[in-house]
């Protein structure tokens, strides 16, 4: 087709009124569609699933449209995070918004993938540190063995069973694993003002875990599809091998009940529903703009499919990790005699007890050990590749053509990676854990990406237009999506997002570390500046834009959101989907409904096979 000015920067594409953005080098893409869903598959599925879900589970007793839609959305736009909302410019505040989200969750997450690395270095010693009592972190209440077979019987409440002590005096010692986390690896402070020295051994690797992130992304996303076949399979094969020798553990029944049995009085507290979304859409990776710069790869590929197999396969990893984990907080609450809520602090550290616990009751358990820390490393790893590799792809959008340089991209992820560092150090300290849940609770959780969906589901649905981004969709893959995904777009999860975010609100309880710590008031100040540096990014970017347009609202507002539309949609906007009705060009002549985009598509197919 014709592409000619239109004087404003737009331009007019065979009759049809719509913009055309600069062009800008081909991006590179994914050699396999395989390597695509894999890549979404190791992003989606990660420390969320074997770290987060468990933990919130535990604390409280107990997405697919929205994430289809910025798939759908990044594969339509061909862009990242920032530029694929040119399909409304008005509100490209939501690009930059999910850029500030990604950004923290780059710098916060990596902290854990750190702790998986020290743990998995002090594996590669017999017996392992976390299952003894002998060691200068313990105290006199750390105890190895519980005798929890006598202790069952009420009768024996006052007896002498062990160290001099009765089983009522035991339920207050503690185990060496528990003691592990604590004492050794995180040395924690008694608060957030008193952060207290670096931890030099997490500081290392911190830096060593940076460092893969930084050569595995590089290079682009032809060398991240590779890795991610390796780091996304293989968690599975431990995460089975430990539900196995879980669930056949004494007390396994008992947690994997307290796990499927719901406690309905929670539905009351605001906290769970909080907690509720936040998961969905912190292991589904929605409102971060990764999934749209995954996206932006194939044209043509089948989005809806794509977005059904991630979100089972996600929810599966989430649902089958809980059982590993609370087979093995059953058996610790029957060994030390008590409830399995007491068991253990519910707080993100619960994934570093379960699991090595479970690693000690293992044959060989140092390598079951080195196994289990590797194997969450990977899980780690390839979610760090995916988001470190949308920030860049994002920030290398906003760079005209002119300050293009041979080596921007490698320049970029170094000073992406430094950057996050930095910022990261004050976590790797003795009052880390505080920091770390602050930026955990605030600024890529919870109420911030409550926020971005329901403005990303507000900007397609209600200003793009729900039908049209179907009708786009069906461009794309050749038919319509389910109807209530339009609807869900339209009226579900906007509801049900602003539902739980003013619940939230209105029941707002101040930041809590394992039900005793309350944070003070500056730490909340601090936390709120973090959500809020996300969220007012699309408030901000509107009214800047809005006023630096000229003419009446009515025209600004026409103006801004027109989409500013990329080379690639020059072949597909002359043609209609399957909906009713003709496409109309700005000329006013119908386009025969018989040119239909499917058939020439379908041609198009049967021509490459032949």
């Amino acid at each position: 087709p014709e592409v000619a000015g239109s004087g404003d920067g737009r331009h007019v594409v065979g009759g049809l009124s719509s913009g055309i953005g600069p062009v800008k080098p081909e991006r590179e893409t994914w050699t396999r569609q395989m390597d695509f869903i894999m890549s979404c598959v190791g992003f989606a599925v990660g420390l969320g699933n074997v770290w987060r879900f468990p933990y919130l589970c535990y604390k409280n007793g107990g997405g697919i449209p929205i994430f289809f839609l910025e798939i759908a959305l990044g594969q339509f736009m061909k862009a990242g995070s920032i530029t694929a909302w040119n399909i409304a410019p008005l509100f490209k505040g939501l690009g930059f918004s999910s850029m500030v989200i990604v950004f923290f969750c780059n710098t916060y997450y990596i902290v854990v993938l750190a702790w998986g690395v020290y743990y998995l270095c002090m594996s590669f010693s017999s017996p392992l540190p976390w299952s003894t009592c002998k060691n200068k972190w313990n105290t006199p209440s750390c105890i190895q063995s519980f005798p929890h077979e006598v202790c069952h019987n009420s009768s024996f409440a006052n007896v002498t069973v062990t160290r001099n002590m009765t089983c009522a005096q035991l339920k207050n010692m503690r185990s060496p694993i528990i003691e592990y986390w604590e004492n050794k690896v995180l040395d924690i402070s008694s608060g957030l003002d008193q952060p207290g020295h670096l931890k030099w051994e997490l500081v290392l690797c911190l830096i060593f875990v940076w460092l893969i992130v930084y050569f595995c992304v590089w290079k682009g996303v032809k060398t991240t599809g590779k890795i991610v076949y390796i780091t996304a399979i293989f968690p599975y094969l431990v995460l089975i091998i430990l539900l196995i020798r879980g669930v056949t553990l004494p007390g396994a029944y008992d947690g994997i009940m307290y796990y499927i049995s719901p406690d309905w009085s929670k539905l009351a507290h605001a906290q769970v529903w909080i907690d509720a979304g936040t998961q969905i859409f912190f292991s589904y990776a929605i409102g971060l703009g990764a999934l749209t710069n995954l996206g932006e790869s194939f044209y043509n590929e089948n989005a809806l499919t794509h977005a059904f197999i991630i979100a089972v396969i996600n929810s599966g990893t989430s649902f089958f990790a809980g059982f590993v984990v609370f087979s093995i907080l059953g058996f610790m609450a029957a060994e030390q005699g008590v409830d399995i809520s007491l068991v253990a602090e519910s707080g993100p550290g619960l994934a570093f007890i379960a699991y090595p616990k479970a690693v000690t009751l293992l044959p060989l358990s140092p390598l079951w050990a080195v196994l289990f820390f590797f194997m969450l490393l990977l899980l780690g790893l390839d979610s760090q590749f995916v988001g470190v590799e949308g920030f860049v792809s994002g920030i290398l959008d906003l760079c005209p053509n002119k300050y293009l340089h041979p080596y921007q991209r490698e320049i970029a992820v170094g000073i992406c990676c430094s950057l996050c560092f930095v910022i990261a150090l004050p976590m790797v300290t003795q009052g880390g854990m505080y920091v770390f849940q602050l930026f955990d609770y605030y600024s890529a959780s919870g109420i911030t990406l409550l926020w971005q969906a329901f403005r990303e589901c507000v900007v397609v649905a209600w200003v793009y237009g729900a039908d049209r981004f179907m009708d786009d969709i069906a461009r794309m893959i050749g038919y319509r999506p389910f109807f209530w995904i339009k609807w869900c777009w339209l009226f579900v999860t906007p509801c049900v997002c602003m539902g739980i975010f003013l619940f939230h609100l209105i029941n707002y309880k101040p930041l809590t570390y394992n039900n005793e710590y309350v944070y003070p008031w500056w730490g909340e100040v601090i936390g709120w500046c973090l959500a809020l540096s996300s969220m007012l990014c699309i408030p901000v970017s509107f009214l800047y834009r809005l006023c630096r347009a000229k003419g009446t609202f009515k025209e600004r507002w026409a103006h801004l959101t027109t989409p500013v539309w990329g080379i690639h949609h020059l072949e597909y906007m002359a043609t209609p989907p399957v909906s009713p009705g003709p496409l109309v060009p700005a000329s006013g002549t119908s386009i025969p409904a018989s040119r239909s985009f499917y058939g020439a598509q379908k041609k198009k197919k049967k021509k490459k096979c032949i």
